[in-house]
């Protein structure tokens, strides 16, 4: 199965273990070393930026215990290993990763666990384990760029793990673990070296997406240079270690007038306010400069959590039609307090302190 036309590129290729991953079934007693094809799936899809996660079918410890030792375990940002339907598995995958059922992919050898996936969840890509060899030669998994940042996502993904573990074992309340967490976003102009994961950013978010807008490498690196735009990307970390490139804002300066055309936020970062924190920042900036803060918004079926974060920023719709708002911020009214957990620099903000560091250390 291939996805239809205009389907979003594969994220995460869910794996079934025994059979699949590798020959044989564990706890039949064999010691099953994993199919040269999988192996070579793995990493060409890791080098893609695309995750791969384990829906298997056993005793979670056993088969845990086995990708250990083989070696395995370390490509996998979640693993799922039970006796409930698989559908379930891929869902909760879907859910801890925080990405959409629609750009999940399912590979496994049985075809009734391939059906069973493919009624509950019609939205995921199955395969069957024949065709493991072949996945990476198919256009579902070929991101339109390939960049840096997403040879590193699987480290991203396993961090964010470990804050969810961490999170779960927190007992002092929600607003006490973000100020655990020490977060730092780092803001800055885009510029060459960005311009690959800023493209790739506006294709692959939607959820937390103001107009649905896409940029590609060359339009934005028209907009980068024009007088008249701003384009601001957003970074973030914590006491776990980098989020990595999170945020985009494209701004079109008209007259007194800051326009955010564009301001989108990756989900995963969704949970930890990054989204105020950056609209915060975009007000700010524009009322520092004397200018008006403006902003477009489409509305969709998923981007509903984004207009409530943009009007406790302070925006307020002013002209409003079926598919297209226009928000502003009114100058004279106090702009809302921004989020106190996380703290923002700027890139000149940024050099300042890492000089600073420097010093005190010769």
């Amino acid at each position: 199965m291939t996805a239809a036309a205009g389907a979003p590129t594969v994220k995460c290729l869910v794996w079934d273990l025994d059979d699949t991953l590798w020959d044989g079934v564990v706890l039949e007693g064999d010691d099953p070393v994993p199919f040269p094809a999988a192996l070579q799936t793995l990493a060409e899809l890791d080098r893609r930026g695309i995750l791969h996660a384990a829906a298997g079918r056993g005793e979670r410890g056993v088969s845990e215990r086995h990708l250990t030792e083989r070696r395995l375990a370390d490509w996998f940002c979640a693993v799922q290993v039970g006796w409930g339907a698989k559908s379930g598995a891929v869902r909760r995958i879907a859910k801890a990763l925080d990405i959409g059922l629609d750009t999940v992919a399912f590979v496994d050898n049985d075809p009734l666990e391939r059906a069973e996936v493919a009624s509950e969840l019609p939205m995921v890509r199955c395969y069957p384990a024949t065709e493991v060899g072949r996945l990476p030669l198919l256009r579902d998994f070929w991101p339109e760029h390939i960049t840096a940042e997403a040879t590193g996502r699987r480290r991203l993904y396993q961090a964010e793990w470990q804050r969810r573990e961490a999170e779960a074992e927190f007992t002092e309340g929600r607003h006490a673990f973000l100020d655990s967490l020490g977060l730092v976003m780092e803001l800055r102009p885009a510029t060459e070296e960005d311009l690959s994961r800023a493209s790739e950013l506006t294709v692959r978010t939607h959820q937390l997406n103001s107009t649905g807008l896409t940029y590609g490498i060359d339009e934005l690196r028209r907009l980068s240079g024009s007088p008249d735009h701003q384009v601001l990307l957003a970074t973030l970390r914590d006491r776990f270690g980098d989020y990595g490139t999170i945020g985009l804002a494209v701004t079109e300066l008209v007259g007194r007038d800051a326009v955010l055309r564009l301001m989108l936020m990756s989900c995963r970062v969704a949970s930890r306010g990054a989204g105020s924190v950056l609209l915060h920042h975009l007000v700010q900036q524009a009322l520092a400069a004397g200018r008006r803060p403006v902003a477009h918004f489409v509305p969709t079926e998923v981007n509903r959590n984004l207009l409530v974060t943009m009007r406790f920023a302070g925006y307020r719709a002013t002209v409003t039609d079926e598919d297209h708002l226009v928000l502003t911020v009114d100058p004279e009214r106090p702009p809302p307090k921004p989020p106190g957990h996380t703290r923002v620099i700027t890139r000149a903000a940024a050099t300042a302190a890492t000089a600073t560091d420097e010093a005190r250390t010769r």
